[in-house]
């Protein structure tokens, strides 16, 4: 292991000037501003809800925003995931040794509540680079240069990033694994009994055309880091119509798909996003409609009209429940999305709510393409 990351800082999102992204997670989804920043053409502007910390730089200044570099990606994205480590040079020496470019070398910064340092490095997936944080004498409400932003309590929708699924290209994932266990400390997390880390878990599409390969990572007992998903598409389905081949497309490479985040009250968070605009995709009737769906949704001690009015999924068996809802892209190139995810006792993330995915992702494809 080159780096042992022991937290999840933040997710930085690179978007040009006037694109809504920061005013959208406040008004649809209950994040509150937490830290600002102006200088050099970048608007830095850091959103909180509960642990989760998004960071929005909008604009494109000369120079690289502060803890991050500037992709200059050919779309809005979410570009870098920020780790706190015991030793932001050490860690970024590591990573080198291990074929990492620097591309921002360890640089201190500090204002009146102490110092951060920082370093960037790449990685293997697409535009996605990783920022290492050294923070441990930092006394101020984010990062040093950043000023506090006060603003009134959120809504409590969220309490911390649950996952993160980054959308691979065919046959990547393998690589992809071991690369964030040789480098991060990331260990394979089986998603079903037996299931061979270098081949994940196959959730095949109804049609038996094409569907997805996913492989889930987490660091050892005691980390306090999000899961990692590894999503790629398997082979045979219809052109136009896979959604990991979409993101790849419309977001031109590999990336982080969507955010998976926690909810300890995924009917007061998903009534709550509704209500403030935030647009959610629509879950198949049909679901609820499966064979024991209604049987299930009882023994999670949950009502199924309440679940199909919301569109909330809900898998599991045996006391152990998981319960999921999806946004549409909050970018016009749909692409990036977020999930608002609840757990009673389940670690995995539901084939069968993964296959409904699928299916409410390939009805939406199809009705475009007949309008």
């Amino acid at each position: 292991m080159a780096a042992l990351a022991r937290r999840l800082c933040h997710i930085s999102f690179h978007v040009s000037t006037g694109q809504p992204l920061a005013l959208d997670l406040q008004r649809f989804f209950g994040f509150r501003p937490l830290a600002a920043r102006e200088a050099d053409g970048w608007r830095q502007l850091a959103l909180r809800s509960g642990d989760a910390v998004f960071l929005v730089n909008e604009g494109a200044g000369p120079g690289e925003p502060l803890y991050g570099l500037h992709p200059r990606h050919a779309v809005p994205s979410a570009t870098n995931l920020c780790f706190d480590v015991a030793n932001a040079g050490a860690a970024a020496r590591a990573l080198a040794a291990r074929g990492c470019r620097v591309l921002v070398a360890p640089v201190s910064v500090q204002d009146a509540q102490g110092a951060a340092t920082y370093a960037v490095v790449s990685s293997p997936a697409g535009n996605l680079s990783l920022t290492l944080l050294e923070r441990a004498e930092y006394r101020g409400t984010f990062l040093p240069g950043f000023e506090a932003v006060p603003s009134a309590p959120g809504p409590g929708w969220v309490s911390h990033v649950d996952h993160l699924t980054l959308a691979c290209t065919p046959g990547s994932s393998p690589s992809l694994s071991r690369w964030f266990h040789d480098c991060l400390g990331f260990c394979h997390l089986p998603l079903s009994p037996g299931e061979d880390p270098e081949l994940g878990l196959e959730v095949a599409a109804e049609s038996g055309r094409g569907g997805l390969r996913l492989t889930a990572l987490q660091t050892p007992p005691g980390s306090i880091l999000p899961t990692l998903v590894l999503a790629e598409s398997l082979p045979g389905a219809a052109r136009g119509q896979d959604q990991v081949e979409q993101f790849l497309a419309r977001h031109r490479g590999p990336g982080l798909q969507h955010v998976g985040l926690y909810t300890p009250n995924i009917v007061e968070a998903t009534e709550g996003v509704a209500g403030a605009g935030g647009q959610l995709l629509t879950t198949p009737e049909a679901y609820y409609q499966q064979p024991g769906k209604k049987r299930q949704i009882l023994a999670a001690g949950r009502e199924p009209s309440l679940l199909a009015r919301q569109g909330i999924l809900l898998d599991g068996d045996k006391g152990k429940f998981l319960l999921q809802v999806f946004t549409k892209s909050l970018f016009a190139e749909d692409t990036f999305f977020l999930e608002l995810i609840q757990r009673q006792g389940a670690t995995g993330f539901g084939q069968g709510n993964i296959r409904a995915l699928w299916q409410s992702v390939q009805e939406k494809a199809a009705r475009s393409q007949e309008d």
